[in-house]
Protein backbone atom coordinates (compact mmCIF):
# COMPACT_ATOMS: atom_id res chain seq x y z
CA UNK A 1 0.00 0.00 0.00
CA UNK A 2 1.71 3.29 -0.93
CA UNK A 3 0.61 6.83 -2.01
CA UNK A 4 -1.63 7.36 -4.93
CA UNK A 5 0.58 9.94 -6.47
CA UNK A 6 3.88 9.78 -8.05
CA UNK A 7 6.39 9.85 -5.42
CA UNK A 8 4.14 6.82 -4.12
CA UNK A 9 3.76 5.20 -7.74
CA UNK A 10 7.88 5.08 -7.16
CA UNK A 11 8.44 3.78 -3.58
CA UNK A 12 5.52 1.14 -5.38
CA UNK A 13 8.32 0.35 -7.90
CA UNK A 14 11.08 -0.06 -5.82
CA UNK A 15 9.05 -2.53 -3.62
CA UNK A 16 7.87 -4.18 -6.92
CA UNK A 17 11.74 -4.62 -7.65
CA UNK A 18 12.61 -6.42 -4.56
CA UNK A 19 9.83 -8.82 -4.77
CA UNK A 20 10.57 -9.45 -8.29
CA UNK A 21 14.08 -9.78 -7.27
CA UNK A 22 14.25 -11.77 -3.79
CA UNK A 23 10.68 -13.09 -3.52
CA UNK A 24 9.85 -14.05 -6.95
CA UNK A 25 7.67 -17.11 -5.84
CA UNK A 26 4.98 -14.65 -4.37
CA UNK A 27 4.30 -13.21 -7.47
CA UNK A 28 4.67 -16.55 -9.22
CA UNK A 29 2.39 -18.28 -6.48
CA UNK A 30 -0.57 -15.11 -7.19
CA UNK A 31 -0.14 -13.82 -3.57
CA UNK A 32 1.05 -9.93 -4.10
CA UNK A 33 -0.96 -7.54 -4.78
CA UNK A 34 -0.86 -3.80 -5.09
CA UNK A 35 -3.65 -1.84 -2.99
CA UNK A 36 -5.43 1.04 -4.79
CA UNK A 37 -5.73 3.96 -2.91
CA UNK A 38 -7.94 7.40 -4.43
CA UNK A 39 -6.51 10.60 -5.20
CA UNK A 40 -9.17 12.69 -4.62
CA UNK A 41 -12.88 13.13 -2.27
CA UNK A 42 -15.01 14.77 -4.71
CA UNK A 43 -17.96 16.61 -2.76
CA UNK A 44 -21.11 17.95 -3.64
CA UNK A 45 -24.16 18.89 -1.72
CA UNK A 46 -24.28 15.27 0.05
CA UNK A 47 -22.65 13.31 -2.92
CA UNK A 48 -19.39 12.23 -2.74
CA UNK A 49 -17.04 9.88 -4.37
CA UNK A 50 -13.18 9.05 -4.35
CA UNK A 51 -11.43 9.44 -7.70
CA UNK A 52 -8.64 7.30 -8.06
CA UNK A 53 -6.89 9.39 -10.97
CA UNK A 54 -6.20 12.32 -12.52
CA UNK A 55 -7.02 11.10 -15.76
CA UNK A 56 -10.84 10.61 -13.88
CA UNK A 57 -11.32 13.84 -12.15
CA UNK A 58 -12.04 16.37 -15.07
CA UNK A 59 -14.94 13.70 -16.22
CA UNK A 60 -16.58 13.43 -12.98
CA UNK A 61 -16.45 16.91 -12.32
CA UNK A 62 -18.32 17.37 -15.74
CA UNK A 63 -20.73 14.48 -14.75
CA UNK A 64 -21.55 16.49 -11.42
CA UNK A 65 -22.17 19.68 -13.34
CA UNK A 66 -24.60 18.42 -16.22
CA UNK A 67 -26.44 16.08 -13.48
CA UNK A 68 -26.91 18.79 -10.63
CA UNK A 69 -26.81 21.68 -13.47
CA UNK A 70 -24.13 23.62 -11.42
CA UNK A 71 -22.99 26.66 -13.08
CA UNK A 72 -20.14 27.28 -11.10
CA UNK A 73 -17.45 24.84 -10.23
CA UNK A 74 -15.90 26.65 -7.56
CA UNK A 75 -18.80 24.69 -5.53
CA UNK A 76 -17.83 21.70 -6.06
CA UNK A 77 -15.34 20.51 -3.13
CA UNK A 78 -12.24 18.85 -3.98
CA UNK A 79 -9.82 17.24 -1.81
CA UNK A 80 -6.35 16.04 -2.91
CA UNK A 81 -4.85 13.58 -0.67
CA UNK A 82 -1.03 13.85 -0.42
CA UNK A 83 -0.78 10.75 1.20
CA UNK A 84 -2.33 7.39 3.10
CA UNK A 85 -1.48 10.32 6.52
CA UNK A 86 -3.56 12.49 5.05
CA UNK A 87 -6.98 10.15 5.49
CA UNK A 88 -8.25 9.57 8.94
CA UNK A 89 -8.75 6.28 9.54
CA UNK A 90 -12.48 5.74 8.64
CA UNK A 91 -11.57 7.16 4.87
CA UNK A 92 -8.10 4.73 5.15
CA UNK A 93 -10.54 1.71 6.28
CA UNK A 94 -13.43 2.75 3.21
CA UNK A 95 -11.02 3.06 0.47
CA UNK A 96 -8.06 1.17 0.67
CA UNK A 97 -8.45 -1.53 3.34
CA UNK A 98 -11.97 -3.11 3.83
CA UNK A 99 -12.37 -6.08 1.96
CA UNK A 100 -15.70 -5.31 0.56
CA UNK A 101 -14.79 -1.95 -0.96
CA UNK A 102 -10.91 -1.81 -1.75
CA UNK A 103 -9.36 -2.25 -5.04
CA UNK A 104 -6.79 -4.58 -5.06
CA UNK A 105 -4.26 -5.10 -8.25
CA UNK A 106 -2.75 -8.54 -8.74
CA UNK A 107 1.17 -8.65 -9.81
CA UNK A 108 2.03 -10.77 -12.64
CA UNK A 109 4.20 -10.95 -15.45
CA UNK A 110 3.78 -12.67 -18.66
CA UNK A 111 7.38 -13.37 -19.78
CA UNK A 112 10.10 -13.18 -17.22
CA UNK A 113 13.21 -12.07 -19.50
CA UNK A 114 11.23 -8.76 -20.55
CA UNK A 115 10.35 -8.56 -16.97
CA UNK A 116 13.80 -8.89 -15.63
CA UNK A 117 15.06 -6.52 -18.46
CA UNK A 118 12.70 -3.68 -18.36
CA UNK A 119 13.66 -4.11 -14.18
CA UNK A 120 17.15 -4.05 -15.08
CA UNK A 121 16.93 -0.89 -17.34
CA UNK A 122 14.97 0.96 -15.07
CA UNK A 123 16.36 0.35 -11.62
CA UNK A 124 19.64 -1.42 -12.16
CA UNK A 125 22.93 0.24 -11.88
CA UNK A 126 23.96 1.30 -15.31
CA UNK A 127 22.63 4.85 -16.04
CA UNK A 128 23.30 4.58 -20.16
CA UNK A 129 20.07 2.32 -20.50
CA UNK A 130 17.75 4.17 -18.16
CA UNK A 131 18.23 7.31 -20.28
CA UNK A 132 18.11 5.54 -23.34
CA UNK A 133 14.56 4.14 -22.11
CA UNK A 134 13.57 7.55 -21.07
CA UNK A 135 14.56 9.49 -24.40
CA UNK A 136 12.86 6.84 -26.50
CA UNK A 137 9.88 6.76 -24.25
CA UNK A 138 9.07 10.25 -23.03
CA UNK A 139 6.85 11.56 -25.72
CA UNK A 140 4.62 9.09 -24.77
CA UNK A 141 3.83 10.53 -21.35
CA UNK A 142 0.68 12.61 -21.48
CA UNK A 143 0.80 13.61 -17.63
CA UNK A 144 3.30 13.96 -15.29
CA UNK A 145 2.86 14.90 -11.28
CA UNK A 146 5.65 16.93 -10.40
Amino acid sequence: MCDADVDGHHIETLLLTFFFRYMRPLIDRGFLYVAVPPLYLVQYRKTSKYIFSDKNLGPYIEQLKKEYEIDDASKVKIQRFKGLGEMNADELWETTMDPETRILQKITYSDFTEAHQLFNTLMGLEVGPRKEFILENYKNVHNLDI
